[in-house]
């Protein structure tokens, strides 16, 4: 018997949580098949009867017109958690998947590319890459350090993940493992404050360290970019380099890379390293960092 659990919960929450994860680790190594056998039943009897008092909750509240209360509830994370466990969200499950891609598509279009839903089906989403980001190098990255973090985030139902125009389909074509909520591994990428990425002026770029990985972040008429403060060509840094309309050139060998289009130089055969970035509440930053 496995019990999985959602990220977040409040502190309260969190040591229920920890307390069940405990229990059930006691169980599981219990010697006695019969005894595992009925507490397995005991629980899921238990969240059956919970399921159908939430059922009835939820429908009262429908009834009196209390939608808007619901959502309110759905945001706290032991809730949510319990609703989606029950099939009792009150967002469709295709409705946040779309939610999801909203907030990240600034990033895709500062990169000359988007991300569409193609279609849910079966409980999987299939996603399209397109523009600049269908078959980039770079896409691979994109896909893990942002539309697949947004969307485990919105939808921690959907069953699994399809993804057209990724460069490396078989790194990336895997389910998503999230039939329950579950916490997000240590190991995971996070989205973090970057409120240095809005003091860099357009037409400009400054060269930026965050958590001890240096960046390049540009401003490019109003779109700010940020990438691995590495040249592609020579493997030098761009802290000198020099900023011309679009392109970023290396002080050091002299390549230009065309920030708008993910970095590419004009010939397409080297490609800088970009760094999700996202604009929140139209003012605050936040990066996307492989921790």
């Amino acid at each position: 018997m496995a019990i999985e659990v959602a990220d977040g919960p409040p502190a309260g929450g969190q040591a229920l949580l920890e307390r069940v994860e405990q229990l059930t680790a006691a169980i599981e190594a219990t010697a006695d098949p019969f005894l595992r056998g009925t507490v397995d039943e005991l629980v899921s009897t238990i969240i059956e009867m919970y399921g159908e008092g939430l059922t009835r909750i939820v429908r009262e509240l429908a009834d009196q017109g209390q939608g808007e209360l619901l959502l309110r509830l759905a945001d706290d994370g032991v809730v949510g958690s319990l609703l989606l466990i029950h099939d009792l969200y009150p967002v469709p499950l295709e409705a946040r998947v779309e939610q999801a891609l909203v907030s990240v598509r600034p990033y895709m279009e500062s990169h000359g590319g988007n991300v569409e839903l193609l279609r849910l089906e079966d409980g999987v989403a299939h996603l399209r890459l397109v523009g600049h980001c269908h078959g980039c190098p770079a896409s691979a990255a994109t896909l893990e350090l942002a539309i697949k973090e947004a969307i485990e985030e919105a939808a921690p139902d959907l069953l699994g993940l399809e993804v057209e125009g990724v460069a490396e389909p078989a790194q990336v074509r895997k389910p998503l493992a999230m039939a329950a909520p579950v916490a997000a591994p240590a190991s995971a990428p996070g989205w973090q404050p970057f409120a240095q990425a809005g003091s860099v002026a357009s037409g400009t770029f400054r060269a930026l360290e965050l958590e001890g990985v240096a960046l390049i972040v540009a401003n490019v008429d109003g779109a700010v970019l940020a990438y691995r403060d590495r040249c592609a060509s020579c493997e030098g840094s761009l802290a000198a380099a020099g900023l011309s309309g679009p392109l970023l050139t290396c002080p050091a060998c002299g390549s230009s890379f065309d920030l708008p289009r993910a970095g590419l130089t004009a010939d397409g055969g080297a490609q800088l390293a970009p760094v999700p970035l996202l604009r929140r509440g139209g003012t605050a930053y936040e990066v996307a960092l492989a921790r």
